[in-house]
């Protein structure tokens, strides 16, 4: 079955209607872009990613990548794909036109992504982690680092990565084994393995440029610290071209459940000398410094898993009205009782299709608010809005990595049950969906790291500041959806405003707690995570129920749009009734302090 990507009135619904992308535009920095260039743009990411991108996402996951002890080879499409990405320039989108950019809005940007991950996550993969180690090299870089390798990254020459996790150390990077020593000339030689690194070794690119955690010690203090490195593949000579081969080796690759097209590596640094690597930033400051990519990669996985949900009801709502199987009483069909019908029409399909629709609609929304945020905290007018973007980024970030992960997984797993038997066959594509989108609750964090992190570290930030402003935020929209004329968009606003109440109980009753008892008070913090995630889907919701609301009222009743807007509707509706609700029960083990994974003791196991 051929499946569209995504849905474009709905990308064109959040950017325009939803969130005021318009008002970005407004801004001198983008002064040159018009709704006609952004709509091309949009539309030559979705071209490239149809044609280049989706013609290998069962293929790439078919014949994974080898590796024969000398090279890795990939699908000959994986390339091409990676050329066409290039070649229309959006490894450099966001950029300066002076830099060879587009200089694009980043929500803008964030929309077309949404095309390539949701055609092949796989491939798309390699394209993240070279822009996030660009942004990197372009943040911390001295000038000398960035014109050695800023133009080859940004032009797609040379990939990137980004090396932390150890055979031993995943979450715990502050025990990391990798060592870095000064070789006396500036550069440093590390020693130590890196493992489960994304694009580690392939054959896109003639060059791969390592961005690597390692430990360090300062020389003037004698304090050990982590700090981080560029250590490139192949060395770079001062005319660009390449000299000889660092010492960093592949030792392996690793064999997935999903998103077996980009490839899970163990790379050895240093096995013999040493491999040559360049401080990026400030010694002893190295995770302070990744977390920038580390924190885009985590906006991103909460894109791929929401791509992944979306592409996932597509097919299984083609899949359910195409396929023919049982018989429905509804009135309208009595006058052909003896015909089968589409399986659309029993109301458990409906179930399952209203809740991946439910769950994958309002991830994107969430994702796109994110982009918002970071939008505004490098271009809004005034210092003030910057800083209260960024702090209410920070703040959500955890959120919209975990719950696009957790629910558009849940959303994959209903496709394939929509599809029955034949969703467990590799005849469709949804049982490809959701072993990729497994991924997406694991890497980047886990949903119990970015727990403790939401609730151990960034609600109670500066007294709650964030967590304050994004209430307000919130309340400024339930307080338009309570003057709105839409019985829906009233009920809704009604059942969100019960739950932002429920959430600021349950943080304010769990914030003190932190200090006296830190190990007891973040004993459930994934429940609280759920929580919050729970109500901030709900107010995606109710911001595209009034959006859809004041189409309908002001922008006629031409079917497809009425159609499109109903559909709005009746999902804010369904997520107000069917799955906020759920926040109750959270809020009673957070409140009520049950402790049973807790005091449970290892042995009655």
């Amino acid at each position: 079955m051929h499946v569209a990507l995504l849905n474009d009135r709905d990308i064109e619904f959040l950017l325009f209607k939803v969130f005021d992308t318009n008002d970005v535009l407004n801004r001198e920095r983008y002064s040159e872009h018009t709704l006609e260039t952004i709509s091309m743009t949009l539309q030559t990411a979705k071209s490239v990613a149809e044609k280049y991108f989706l013609n290998h996402y069962a293929k790439g996951d078919a014949q994974e990548p080898v590796f024969d002890g000398k090279t890795v080879t990939t699908v000959a499409e994986t390339k091409q794909a990676w050329s066409a990405f290039a070649e229309a320039g959006f490894f450099a989108a966001t950029c300066d036109f002076e830099d060879g950019g587009m200089q694009l809005p980043y929500i803008v940007m964030r929309a077309a992504n949404a095309y390539f991950y949701a055609a092949n996550p796989g491939t798309a993969g390699y394209c993240l982690l070279c822009i996030a180690a660009a942004d990197l090299l372009e943040t911390f870089g001295s000038a000398e680092q960035k014109n050695t390798y800023l133009a080859h990254m940004r032009s797609g020459r040379f990939t990137g990565t980004m090396a932390l996790t150890e055979p031993a150390q995943g979450s715990a990077l502050q025990d990391i084994s990798t060592r870095a020593k000064p070789a006396g000339d500036g550069s440093y030689r590390l020693f130590g393995q890196k493992m489960y690194i994304s694009g580690g070794d392939h054959d896109l690119t003639e060059n791969i440029i390592h961005m690597v955690l390692a430990k360090t010690v300062c020389p003037d203090t004698g304090k050990e610290g982590i700090s981080l490195f560029i250590c490139p593949k192949v060395h770079v000579n001062a005319d660009g071209t390449l000299g000889e081969r660092n010492d960093v080796a592949l030792a392996g690759l690793l064999h997935k459940m999903g998103f077996r097209n980009a490839t899970s590596t163990v790379l050895n640094f240093g096995e013999k000398d040493g491999a040559v690597g360049y401080l990026l930033g400030d010694l002893n400051r190295g995770l302070a410094h990744m977390f920038q990519m580390m924190n885009d990669a985590r906006i991103a996985v909460g894109l791929f898993a929401t791509a992944l949900g979306y592409q996932g009801y597509n097919y299984s709502l083609l899949y359910a009205q195409q396929r023919k199987q049982g018989r429905t009483s509804r009135p309208a069909k009595q006058q052909d009782r003896g015909a089968q019908v589409e399986i659309i029409e029993h109301a458990d399909v409906r179930r399952m299709l209203l809740t991946q629709k439910a769950f994958a609609e309002a991830s994107l929304a969430m994702t796109f608010y994110a982009s918002v945020l970071f939008e505004d905290s490098r271009s809004a007018p005034s210092t003030v809005a910057r800083e209260e973007a960024a702090a209410l980024l920070d703040l959500v970030t955890p959120i919209i990595k975990s719950w696009p992960s957790k629910y558009c997984l849940a959303a994959n797993d209903l496709a394939i049950q929509v599809l029955g038997g034949a969703g467990y066959t590799r005849d469709h594509l949804v049982e490809q969906y959701y072993r990729d989108n497994r991924l997406n609750p694991i890497h980047e964090g886990t949903e119990g790291i970015q727990a403790i992190d939401l609730l151990g570290r960034k609600v109670g930030a500066e007294d709650g500041a964030a967590f304050q402003r994004l209430i307000a935020v919130i309340e400024a929209d339930l307080q338009r959806g309570e003057q709105d004329a839409h019985a829906t968009v009233v009920e809704v606003t009604a059942a969100l405003q019960q739950g932002v109440t429920a959430l600021v109980q349950v943080t304010e009753a769990l914030l003190p707690e932190i200090g006296r008892d830190r190990t007891a008070a973040l004993a459930n913090a994934t429940v609280y995570l759920d929580m919050f995630g729970r109500v901030f889907a709900a107010w995606m919701w109710l911001k595209q129920a009034l959006a859809a609301a004041e189409c309908l009222r002001t922008e006629g009743t031409a079917a497809a749009e009425a159609d499109f807007c109903q559909g709005k509707l009746q999902a804010a509706r369904f997520f107000a009734r069917w799955e906020l609700p759920k926040y109750q029960h959270e809020a009673q083990i957070l409140l009520q302090r049950y402790d049973e994974p807790l005091s449970m003791p290892s042995e009655w196991f």
